[in-house]
């Protein structure tokens, strides 16, 4: 797959099958999408494109929008876009000068001349261009004249996948990482580097990896213990992980903290990709640090017996 930045200087896709959107997460309903113009791809001998949008634009057009987190960053995004397939993807810069274009100007700067489109598929609910007021009705009225043909997926298509990256944002927000895998189709991810910690874990008999998620935009799970799948060069690693302020500890600053089952190796400034499998429980405050090494016992317990169980079920 290839990521183009703009699309200025786009050439050489071949009968471009496109579709457009931010598809933040990347869901069921958004792989809908992206099925069906491979499928419409390989009708045409074409190859797949996805117009999408950086920064998010809410963040350009509303204030106050500290609190927006997304579920995918870019490059997660793309790597997963890669894996379903797709060809290419065109990175438009949103500023305030481009959410002024209509939706004629985008069609023509973009669809038309830049990617020379010859089918364009949308969700039903999609809008673009100036105030939104670009839409399928608009592009199948003037479809002839455009010179590319328009599909839209269905809303009763979408619907019935029954989800949105708001309702995923929500799930992850109360830690409901299962019924986030429900809505994506895979398990929720994060990435960062390993950093060095305070080394607290070590001494309870769980080391631990500190990760750092280097994208403040990126939504991370609620606080709690998880079962989760590590990856780390390429190798996956099972382990259980916390995310909170270690009120038995000190409280004071919150942390992201992996214990890797039997591994012992060194990996400061190492890059890992966390699965979220499962949680746990609830960010508790023991009397001790001899009752938060037995909790922390029994959670690798539960752990292991979970992340044995979706082994098997994905060996199936």
């Amino acid at each position: 797959m290839i990521v183009h930045d703009g699309y200025e200087n786009l050439e050489g896709i071949k009968n471009a099958v496109v579709t457009i959107g931010t598809f933040d997460g990347i869901h069921l309903g958004h792989q809908e999408i992206i099925s069906r113009i491979i499928e419409l791809a390989k009708s045409v001998d074409g190859e797949t494109a996805l117009v999408t949008f950086w920064p998010h634009p809410r963040y350009v057009l509303n204030q106050n929008q500290d609190n927006l987190k997304l579920l995918t960053t870019f490059d997660e995004k793309a790597e997963i876009l890669s894996q379903l397939g797709l060809d290419h993807i065109v990175r438009v810069n949103f500023t305030k000068e481009f959410s002024q274009w209509t939706s004629e100007q985008f069609i023509q700067r973009i669809i038309i001349s830049a990617l020379h489109t010859k089918r364009l598929v949308i969700g039903y609910d999609h809008r673009f261009g100036k105030d939104r007021k670009g839409g399928f009705e608009h592009l199948k009225e003037h479809s002839g004249r455009y010179g590319f043909e328009v599909e839209e997926i269905s809303k009763q298509t979408i619907d019935d996948v029954g989800i949105s990256s708001t309702k995923i944002r929500n799930a992850i927000e109360e830690g409901k990482v299962e019924l986030a895998h429900d809505f994506l189709g895979r398990f929720y991810e994060i990435n960062g580097e390993v950093v060095s910690g305070d080394k607290i874990g070590k001494t309870l008999g769980f080391a631990t990896a500190n990760i750092q998620v280097e994208e403040p935009y990126k939504l991370v799970p609620a606080d709690g213990a998880y079962a989760v799948i590590a990856e780390i060069k390429g190798k996956q690693h099972q382990a259980m992980l916390n995310i909170g302020y270690r009120p038995t500890v000190d409280g004071v600053s919150k942390k992201i903290e992996a214990n890797i089952f039997d591994f012992n190796e060194n990996i400061y400034g190492e890059k890992i990709k966390i699965n979220f499998i499962k949680r746990l429980r609830d960010e508790i405050k023991f009397d001790s640090k001899e009752e938060l090494s037995n909790q922390l016992q029994k959670d690798k317990e539960k752990a292991t017996q979970i992340l044995n169980q979706n082994l098997r079920n994905h060996s199936k």
